[in-house]
């Protein structure tokens, strides 16, 4: 897409945040760091789901509870919550009460996660059949935020005059949807309001939204030009610092990437990396600081604040 073309659409760029495993000394000093980020212009908290790990994650719905009460501004959400994993009328509930209480500020995001990921195996599931599963979670879930009575009769689920309350404070809670897969763009396309890239590159991200809007017209559905994420990894340093070397190579395990790609260094870059990103369709980022301890995260994040942020802002068209 053309700067020319990025300049008609009418999009909001902002910035969030997602932290990758938990790289703060305490419970205290990563609620510090939030209280941080809600008193600056960060747009959004994300927080990725691993249930079974022995790295320390954060589960996403319990943690979003805890800032939707601490914060008032702030935005937060699943990048991604892995759908096969969980209950969708539990989802739905938990979903709805969470925007409900916060006013309006969840941002869901939803995926079928990989299929050769651990917990797969470990909790006796078989990654076969798993897309429909989750398409039929979403058409659950998505009926259950707007719907008073909802039946349904599918291959997994079967439910009869089902209804939850509270509904969502948003009029449509969002579905942002993850994967790029012709799977992901299909579901995307009939059960979507918008769609993360997770750790795919610009020059990867124009023909996966090409195709996801192609795909949305056939539907007879419509997704916001506004409502597309990308994201990258971030720091304020040196590539042969110990926190990047530790950032590439978990992401060689995951996908082969060029390490210039899985960790942007310096304001300049970033800045750059963000306008590649508009100009292939991205209007909403989801960024990671690279850091091992408190001070670095603040660090990170300020130093992104005051040096990055308005010129990525400035992007909005």
């Amino acid at each position: 897409m053309s700067r020319e073309a990025v300049r008609s659409l009418d999009m909001s760029v902002r910035i969030g945040l997602v932290t990758m495993g938990f790289p703060f000394s305490s419970a205290a000093s990563y609620l510090e760091w939030v209280d941080m980020c809600e008193d600056m212009e960060v747009d959004s908290l994300w927080f990725s789901e691993r249930l079974s790990s022995t790295e320390m994650r954060l589960e996403p719905i319990v943690t979003m509870s805890l800032i939707a009460g601490r914060t008032s501004r702030i935005k937060f959400g699943m990048n991604v919550t892995v759908l096969p994993l969980r209950d969708p009328l539990v989802l739905a509930k938990q979903c709805a009460t969470l925007d409900f209480l916060s006013d309006g500020r969840l941002l869901p995001g939803f995926g079928v996660g990989a299929a050769k990921a651990p917990v797969v195996a470990a909790t006796g599931r078989t990654a076969a059949g798993r897309g429909r599963y989750a398409d039929e979670m979403l058409q659950i879930m998505t009926r259950l935020w707007r719907e008073d009575h909802v039946s349904f009769d599918g291959e997994f689920f079967q439910y009869s005059d089902v209804s939850i309350s509270p509904k969502p404070a948003q009029a449509e809670l969002p579905a942002w949807i993850g994967g790029h897969t012709p799977a992901a763009i299909r579901r995307t396309a009939r059960y979507g309001t918008g769609w993360l890239a997770g750790s795919l590159t610009p020059t990867e991200v124009g023909p996966v939204i090409a195709a996801i809007k192609e795909a949305t017209e056939a539907e007879g559905r419509h997704i916001d030009d506004d409502h597309f994420g990308g994201g990258f990894a971030f720091r304020f340093g040196a590539a042969d610092d110990a926190a990047v070397k530790q950032a590439v190579s978990d992401q060689q395990l995951i996908r082969p990437m060029d390490p210039a790609d899985v960790v942007v260094l310096g304001a300049d870059a970033m800045i750059e990396r963000a306008r590649a990103y508009v100009e292939a369709g991205v209007s909403k980022f989801v960024l990671r600081p690279v850091a091992d301890n408190d001070d670095e995260m603040r660090e990170q994040v300020s130093l992104l604040v005051e040096h990055v942020m308005p010129a990525v802002h400035a992007m909005s068209t």
